[in-house]
């Protein structure tokens, strides 16, 4: 069986108009991987300008 050949991502996504919350980003992120029978295994936080972790927006405001 041929072993798997991946792509390693690492960088940041910000909005260019308002907040980007969380799950909204995974929830589209991860509709398009699926969209193309692909699949992702990694984690995620949600920073500032700064690129200091944060606490969640979706959760800080409640659930979008």
């Amino acid at each position: 069986m041929k072993k798997p050949i991946g792509i390693h991502i690492e960088g940041t996504v910000y909005a260019t108009e308002g907040d980007l919350g969380h799950n909204e980003f995974l929830n589209a992120f991860i509709e398009f991987v699926e969209s193309r029978g692909w699949q992702f295994g990694g984690g995620s936080v949600q920073i500032d300008e700064c690129g200091e972790r944060i606490q969640d927006i979706d959760y800080a405001i409640g659930e979008r």
